[in-house]
């Protein structure tokens, strides 16, 4: 039986979602050990396994946490747009601020591997986790496509174009040579405005693009 009080052990898995958060941005998964962990909250290692059956399973849960903080600041980005264009520019705007400037959120979004890590899990694995996978934070584009001014009819589709679109300056800043001289802000302002006029047309009489919904 724990020895521990239902505040303790909340307040443990926060310190250890805190410590694992700091560890795994600046180690990785597989560089990071579980007393590197523990040591950071001063308990034990079989205090580790009371809260956690593997590093694994902690990633994932601070992957998910990271993954609501995202939502929440899409959500608080887009919250007065006017106009489904301007939450497209604005979402497009967080998620390449919060992927350049977090580790964690770009193998979030990038890498996926909250769903891949969450996929090696056992089905008692995932029961114990308090965050599922479900929700990618862009459920505003199944809105859009209902939209007549929207040229896309896929959400899936519109989806993987938003991770491309990211994978893509992330890609840019690991192959550049250092003697570009624009502004990589600029680069990706200019990208964004391109990318939401491609999304929507000023009118809605023409056909949209994608596969059709099953």
């Amino acid at each position: 039986m724990s020895r521990f009080s239902e505040d303790d052990r909340r307040r443990i898995r926060a310190e250890l979602i805190e410590a694992g958060n700091e560890l795994f941005t600046k180690f990785g998964l597989e560089r990071t050990r579980i007393k590197d962990i523990t040591e950071e909250v001063g308990i034990g290692t079989s205090t580790f396994y009371q809260f956690y059956d593997s590093k694994e399973m902690l990633y994932v849960e601070v992957l998910a946490k990271k993954r609501e903080q995202l939502i929440d600041r899409v959500d608080a980005s887009v919250a007065d747009a006017e106009t489904p264009r301007e939450e497209a520019r604005r979402m497009l705007q967080t998620m390449f601020s919060e992927v350049r400037d977090d580790p964690l959120i770009s193998r979030l979004i990038v890498e996926n591997e909250l769903q891949a890590l969450t996929e090696q899990l056992s089905a008692t694995e995932r029961e114990q986790l308090t965050a599922g996978t479900a929700d990618d934070g862009l459920g505003y584009v199944e809105e859009w496509v209902q939209l007549d001014t929207f040229r896309f009819n896929d959400p899936a589709l519109v989806r993987d174009m938003f991770t491309s679109l990211i994978f893509t300056t992330r890609s840019k800043e690991v192959v550049a040579d250092g003697s570009e001289s624009i502004d990589p802000t600029v680069v990706d302002a200019a990208l964004i405005e391109t990318v939401v006029d491609g999304l929507f047309s000023s009118g809605g009489n023409g056909d949209k693009l994608g596969a059709d919904p099953e």
